[in-house]
């Protein structure tokens, strides 16, 4: 488990299956995500069984969980993947899922322990990330991460209704290193 001082992630378990399916087919969750086609249960467990032919090293889906009292309260997913061994890079993505800890610094500091487990655990060099333009609190939110804007793919990604800009974010094992003293 990678623990911070709100947030806990640890691996998923065929018991968050509702959860996930749940969060998925709610429009204003995948908002800013690929998603464009409802997901029933039956599909979530067939993904996550493919989930755990997954070898940790090439990546893995962690869930999010926060401290309420003195329980652990499962708010979301997080994940490297499309690790590369060779360039020492991988994608990161987020989705709290959980509407009610939206805006309380989870993701935040979500992402700040994948960087740390990433680049300190993994030996990553690089961690990189996509996101639609228009989703400003996940673009101020993985700034204050230390990620840094690299680029726009133009119109990358098809989403209702619309073809959508992608921003290209990333940091460096040395910028983090920066960032964090």
């Amino acid at each position: 488990m990678i623990t911070g001082k709100n947030i806990r992630l640890r691996a998923i378990e065929r018991d968050d299956i509702q959860r996930f399916t749940r969060w998925i087919n709610d429009a204003e969750v995948i908002k800013f995500t690929s998603l464009n086609f409802p997901i029933s249960n039956a599909m979530e467990e067939k993904w996550f069984d493919r989930q755990l032919e997954n070898v940790p090293t090439q990546g893995q889906i962690l869930a999010i969980e926060t401290r309420v009292g003195n329980q652990w309260v499962h708010i979301g997913t997080c994940d490297f993947h499309d690790i590369e061994p060779v360039n020492h890079s991988a994608e990161f993505g987020i989705m709290i899922g959980d509407k009610e800890y939206w805006n309380k610094g989870c993701g935040r500091e979500t992402t700040k322990l994948m960087l740390q487990h990433g680049f300190e655990d993994l030996n990553l060099n690089r961690i990189y990330l996509y996101v639609l333009t228009e989703n400003s609190r996940g673009i101020k939110a993985y700034e204050a991460a230390g990620f840094v804007k690299e680029g726009i793919l133009r119109q990358a990604l098809y989403k209702n209704g619309l073809y959508n800009d992608v921003v290209v974010m990333s940091v460096l094992h040395s910028e983090w290193k920066g960032f964090e003293s």
